[in-house]
């Protein structure tokens, strides 16, 4: 077993267990951490693979946006997990179901897979040899000339859905204390201080001392 082949099962090994981590983990943000862990060990089956640019995406976009958005929301949010729990078994069978069709199906695929890969293998010494080329340089010549109008039209779906999300949560709230920053540039410091010219000593008023003393007197 070469090198190669051991990353490839030291890494699958380590997606498994943190695969089964996140549907056994009983703390939701500890369930979020093993999905990053995964998501780490399926960019590293995809850099053995030679698909930089699906292991690049898969971390740029699922560990650095998706993920920290789902940390976010749920350190934020007072999730109250036994109410969660009490509904388990009862929906339990329906998702063994959902889960064994899922199963049967990647078996499915992955057999037809190994059964090319075999196939390949035995005509390997027909095919002539291939000349190196970068995966990411091919989809980046694929994207930006046969699919360039479907990749600008996401493009635009993209920022459409980026305006509407902020447009949606700039709302004017009137419990909200702000200023405006240009009536703060315009300010100057006569606006902001008032000087108030004091005597330094004041006469004590003798009525105002007796009474005060009057009312201490009544009350001892």
């Amino acid at each position: 077993m070469d090198v190669k082949t051991g990353l490839f099962y030291f890494f699958s090994a380590v997606l498994l267990f943190a695969g089964f981590r996140v549907i056994t983990s009983r703390n939701p943000v500890y369930a979020a951490l093993y999905l990053v862990l995964a998501f780490f060990q399926a960019a590293a089956i995809w850099i053995l693979l030679k698909a930089e640019f699906l292991a690049i995406a898969l971390v740029l976009v699922y560990v650095g946006a998706v993920m920290v958005l789902f940390l976010f929301v749920v350190m934020m949010l007072d999730i109250n997990i036994d109410s969660m729990r009490q509904g388990f078994w009862r929906h339990f069978p329906f998702a063994a179901a959902i889960g064994a069709l899922i199963a049967l199906e990647m078996a499915a695929v992955l057999m037809g897979g190994f059964r090319l890969t075999e196939e390949t293998r035995n005509s390997a010494a027909l095919v002539p040899a291939v000349p190196q080329f970068s995966n990411t340089k091919e989809l980046g010549k694929l994207l930006y000339t046969e699919y360039l109008y479907p990749l600008e039209i996401a493009a635009v779906i993209l920022l459409v859905a980026i305006v509407a999300a902020i447009a949606l949560t700039l709302r004017q709230r009137k419990d909200s204390k702000h200023a405006s920053p240009s009536d703060q540039v315009r300010v100057k410091a006569r606006d902001r201080v008032e000087i108030i010219k004091m005597k330094v000593t004041q006469p004590i008023q003798v009525e105002a001392a007796a009474a005060v003393v009057a009312g201490v007197e009544k009350k001892l």
